[in-house]
Formats: C-alpha cells, structure tokens, sequence
C-alpha cells in the first residue's frame, strides 16, 4: 500500500505521458486522471446515470453508452452545461485516484493529473503529498503541438491558451521537470526525483 503520492501535470505537448511511462519503468504505478474519467462514465456506471439525469437521454448512443460527441457539442457550446458535467465526473475521477493510489504497491505512486491546475489545484486534492510540474517553454509547447497534430501555429495557440497559465502550474509545484531537451536528460531529472520520492516516503515525516 502507498502512503505517499505525488501528482504530476503539465501543458499540453509537455511530455508527461513520456515522464509517467518513466516512472513506470521503475516500478511505480501511475494512476491516470484520463482513465478514470472515461471509467467515470463507464456504461452502467452510477456516474453515467448522473449524467443522463443532467442532460437527458440524447448523450446516449444506440448502445446505452456516453455518446461522447455529443456530450463534447453540448459542454463545449455551453459554460454552464460544462460546469454541471465537471460537477458530476471530477469528483468521481478524484476519489477514484485516491483509492489506485492509496491500493498501489510500491514506495509511492503517482496521479497523472493533465487538468490539475485547471481542476483546484492542491486544494482539490489534498491528499497529495508531492506536486510535480512537467514544464516547457510556451514557443516549444506550440512547435509540439503543431508538429504532433498537423495543425497552425494559431490553433496551437489556442489549445495552451485553453488551458491554465505556465505560471499557474508552477506555482503548484514542489518539484518541476523542465522537458525542452534530450530524452537522456529527462531520464535523469526522473531518477533524480524518483530517489527523492523514496526517501521522502521512507522517512517518518512523509
């Protein structure tokens, strides 16, 4: 069971998926935010059920399941629609992070958590005891994007901007990993933290 738990975001096209596989490579388990909310809405879940009693029927596709195209066309023409569905998942993706990470073998375990800032940042999650930011300069972020989707340097723009803030990721942060360079680099930043990690939840105060 792991008492310790570290969350890790960052921005889009940060490399975070690349640091949590890492993690993984050396023996932690990592539990996602993006799982557990398409778990959330699962057909037959009690959070489907409360999104159906939100918005009806007609984000049902002919199978009973989330139709996610047209929950993605409501919430995304509607702030207020987007809301009440946020206010149905994303407690149901917390409490189940808690409970992968808390159920995980290992010194400790990580909550791969892309909205973490945009979600409550540590207040939201209290039980965390580390955050970790995986941080890239805006100008490198955009050229990923663009690279990775195919698309404009002003859509790409938009998708960072959609999100929260460089500076409002980092200022959650207890640790930061800073991905512009080469992927050696980054295996070092990662087992660097991953000793800190242990140490920190081997020592009584953790």
């Amino acid at each position: 069971m792991a008492g310790f738990c570290v969350g890790v975001t960052g921005g889009v096209a940060s490399g975070k998926s690349e640091v949590t596989r890492r993690f993984e490579t050396l023996g932690i388990v990592v539990a996602d935010a993006d799982l557990a909310a398409r778990a959330a809405v699962a057909g037959g879940s009690e959070g489907l059920a409360q999104v159906v009693a939100a918005f009806g029927n007609d984000i049902l596709d002919p199978h009973g399941a989330l139709d996610r195209a047209a929950m993605r066309r409501i919430v995304f023409a509607d702030p207020a629609a987007r809301k009440r569905l946020e206010a149905i998942v994303h407690p149901l993706v917390r409490a189940m992070l808690r409970e992968q990470c808390a159920a995980a073998p290992g010194a400790y375990a990580i909550a791969a958590i892309p909205l973490l800032a945009e979600g409550g940042g540590r207040e939201a999650y209290p039980w965390l005891d580390r955050c970790l930011v995986v941080d890239v300069p805006v100008a490198v972020q955009q050229a990923r994007v663009m690279r990775r989707d195919g698309i404009d340097a002003e859509l790409a723009q938009r998708m960072i901007d959609a999100q929260a803030t460089r500076e409002a990721r980092l200022a959650i942060a207890d640790d930061v990993i800073v991905n512009d360079g080469a992927l050696e680099a980054l295996q070092i930043q990662v087992e660097a933290l991953d000793r800190r990690y242990r140490a920190l939840a081997a020592s009584p105060q953790a």
